[in-house]
């Protein structure tokens, strides 16, 4: 069976979507998935999305890691099918349903709000969430907040200088972390600027993150550390997150589409 699918890109973390809104797709499995995310024998994706339709929002997306497994949420993602999609709209997540509003090559996702109880992240006993004593190696006392998806946060002197490639699997991969855990490094440069780094759960060393922009903006500004706008700089480039007065968090930046193709399932099965 021959698919067509689309790239897409949000700051260089890449997608490819696979859109059901209007054909019948095949469930892919956890192998196909992995084939096709390898960057030297198949596509190469962060992630894959797929789109379908939807009884509660004006369309559904499905999200995928390169391993394989399925995730609540992805900020970059949204913003691509936002422009993918082309004007105001709702989308059905397994993490909530979101809304966006794209423009040209950009778009801005309402997020929803952060939950912190230990429970939501989860945590696999109970713990204060917002200064949690717990260390690896020179990564000291995180928070963790579920924005869509769970994600622990620590400040840094530098966020460049940490072994992420090293202590991102140690952390992610944790007991404490029963579903494992995104892996946030930030630094703050100021009460409207953050720069950050991202170990993704499932993918890895990402060039950008949106929940992981959104979860730190959020446990920056909880913690009295920034303002309510605060621009998160990442490996690929920087995102605009906001905080309304009802604790919706708004995430804006670019996402982009890179080319169209097809490719055989069984090929990668």
């Amino acid at each position: 069976m021959r698919l067509p699918f689309i790239k897409m890109h949000g700051l260089g973390n890449d997608f490819v979507i696979l859109d059901g809104r209007e054909i019948d797709l095949p469930s892919l499995d956890t192998a196909q998935i992995r084939a096709l995310a390898d960057r030297h024998r198949g596509i190469g994706f962060d992630q894959l999305i797929v789109l379908g339709p939807s009884d509660e929002a004006d369309l559904a997306m499905r999200i995928h890691n390169a391993d394989g497994g399925e995730v609540e949420a992805c900020g970059n993602a949204t913003r691509a099918v936002a422009v993918l999609h082309g004007q105001p709209a709702s989308i059905a997540t397994a993490g909530g349903t979101l809304r966006v509003r794209p423009g040209e090559n950009m778009a801005e996702a309402a997020m929803g709000r952060a939950r912190f109880d230990w429970q939501d992240i989860p945590l696999a006993y109970a713990m204060d969430t917002r200064e949690m004593p717990l260390g690896w190696d020179r990564l000291e006392r995180p928070s963790a907040v579920n924005v869509g998806n769970p994600h622990i946060v620590f400040f840094v002197d530098d966020a460049r200088a940490v072994p992420l490639e090293t202590l991102g699997p140690e952390i992610e991969t944790d007991p404490l972390f029963p579903e494992r855990i995104n892996v946030n490094v930030a630094q703050i440069l100021s009460r409207k600027a953050i720069r950050l780094r991202v170990w993704e759960r499932g993918a890895g060393l990402t060039l950008a993150c949106g929940t992981g922009a959104c979860a730190t903006a959020t446990v920056a500004y909880r913690q009295g550390l920034i303002d309510a706008e605060v621009e998160v700089t990442l490996p690929g480039g920087t995102l605009t997150i906001r905080h309304d007065e009802e604790g919706g968090i708004h995430m804006a930046g670019p996402a982009s589409e890179a080319f169209r193709g097809t490719f055989e399932l069984d090929d990668y099965s």
